[in-house]
C-alpha cells in the first residue's frame, strides 16, 4: 500500500472517527506514498521530513483538509490553495467535501505534497509579518493617548499578546463595537493578562 510506516495514534484516531473517516484514509494512503513520516500532533495526523511538518490531515464541519505547512511558498499551479483565516500566514488547506474529490485529484495532491518536500529541503522560509507591520487601532490609541498606563502596561505584554489584542480590537467594522471590545480589556492590560487570560 505504502512505502512509509503507519502510526499507531493515527490508528486510534481513525478508528474513533465518524465524519471523514472515508476521506481521512485516503488521504493518508496518499500522504504515506510520499514518503513521509507519520505523526500525531494537535490531534491530527501530521506527516513529517526530518521532524519537520509538511502536512496535516484535519477536519471541520462543512469540509476536511489537507493542510501545508509552509502552503504560502508553493506555487499553486491549480489554484486551490485556501488561507484558512486572513490571519494564517504560511499555512495553507485544499478543501475537500467528498472521497471521489480526493481519488479524483491524487495526482495533483502528491505533486503539492512533492513541493512542499522540496520547499522543507530548501530550508525555505516563510516571512512572517513583523510585530511593527500590525496597526494600532485608532481607539486603543485613543484610550493609550488618555492613559498613559494603559499604554506603558500594553507595551509589557509579550509581542504575541499584544498582536492578539491588535487583530481582536481591529476586527470589527463599526468604531462602536471596536471601542466597546478596548474598554472591556482595559483591566485585562492593567493586570498584564492577554486576551484569553
Amino acid at each position: 500500500m505504502t512505502n512509509s510506516a503507519t502510526n499507531a495514534k493515527v490508528d486510534g484516531f481513525l478508528r474513533k472517527t465518524k465524519k471523514w473517516k472515508e476521506e481521512y484514509e485516503q488521504l493518508r494512503k496518499i500522504v504515506l506514498d510520499c514518503e513521509l513520516t507519520e505523526d500525531f500532533k494537535w490531534m491530527h495526523p501530521c506527516y513529517t521530513l526530518d521532524q519537520k511538518n509538511i502536512v496535516l490531515i484535519h477536519g471541520f464541519k462543512e469540509y476536511c483538509a489537507l493542510l501545508f505547512h509552509k502552503g504560502a511558498l508553493l506555487k499553486d499551479t491549480q489554484g486551490i490553495l485556501i488561507q484558512q483565516t486572513e490571519n494564517v500566514q504560511a499555512a495553507r488547506q485544499i478543501r475537500f467535501t467528498n472521497v471521489q474529490e480526493i481519488v479524483q485529484m491524487e495526482p495533483i495532491l502528491k505533486a503539492y505534497i512533492r513541493e512542499a518536500i522540496e520547499v522543507e529541503k530548501a530550508g525555505l522560509e516563510v516571512e512572517l509579518k513583523k510585530h511593527a507591520d500590525y496597526t494600532i487601532p485608532e481607539e486603543l490609541q485613543t484610550k493609550f493617548d488618555a492613559t498613559p498606563a494603559l499604554k506603558t502596561a500594553f507595551e509589557a505584554l509579550t509581542p504575541g499578546r499584544q498582536r492578539a489584542y491588535m487583530m481582536y480590537f481591529s476586527e470589527p467594522k463599526q468604531s462602536k463595537t471596536r471601542e466597546s471590545r478596548v474598554e472591556k480589556y482595559i483591566g485585562h492590560i492593567l493586570d498584564g493578562k492577554g486576551l484569553k487570560d
